[in-house]
């Protein structure tokens, strides 16, 4: 089982995810809420402003203060730049 580092030493299973998404369109907007709504929302921002949405296979979704090229990078197995992160805090 692959794990992929979503900011601030969260964890994410790879075999679970389907898709990374940007939050700023008013369907994925909807979804967040609908998530929040169901309780299936998992909140891994630490009061960060939420760069990329993870939508799971169990209908979680996972709101992360990473950008999505970032986390889409640490599951293809690259590197991210430190500082990069750091930018996210």
């Amino acid at each position: 089982m692959k794990l992929i580092n979503i900011g601030f030493g969260n964890m994410i299973s790879a075999g679970r995810l389907i898709a990374i998404v940007s939050p700023e369109s008013a369907p994925i907007k909807r979804l967040v809420q609908e998530a929040r709504d169901k309780g299936t929302l998992i909140d891994a921002t630490f009061g960060r402003r939420t760069r990329a949405v993870l939508i799971m296979d169990s209908d979680h979704v996972v709101l992360s203060a990473l950008q999505p090229e970032t986390v889409a990078g640490r599951l293809n197995g690259k590197e991210a730049d430190p500082a990069e992160e750091e930018e996210a805090t």
